[in-house]
């Protein structure tokens, strides 16, 4: 009974180290994907530059007066430019993280063989 356990485990094992390029690269890269995406997201919801471009000419504290609604603007307006920057960066950020996980297994490999 032990050995065809053993078997199994073995041909198990084996037949995982083949699976995994393909596992990585298909549904594996779907998944960091999914949460790169979700990570892009969070940051959107949390920089916001879009609700800021929606409230732009909107006066900030209740100042209804010419001056009031000119330094709104012109804060709001600052505010938008360095959110979407921020954002910007965000995305770069998060494209970094996919671009590492593609390119990992390649770059451990080639670890491996020039450590021979």
């Amino acid at each position: 009974m032990y050995i065809l356990i053993l078997q199994r485990l073995f041909l198990e094992a084996i037949l995982d180290i083949f699976y995994f390029p393909v596992w990585w690269y298909t549904r594996g890269a779907g998944h960091a994907g999914k949460w790169c995406w979700e990570m892009f997201k969070h940051g959107n919801n949390n920089l916001a530059p879009g609700l800021w471009l929606a409230n732009l000419f909107v006066p900030m504290f209740g100042q209804y007066d010419f001056q009031g609604r000119l330094v709104s603007f012109f804060m709001r307006l600052v505010q938008i430019i360095a959110r979407a920057f921020a954002l910007l960066v965000w995305f770069g950020v998060c494209l970094a993280f996919f671009s590492v996980w593609l390119i990992l297994p390649i770059l451990i490999i080639r670890g491996m063989i020039l450590a021979f």
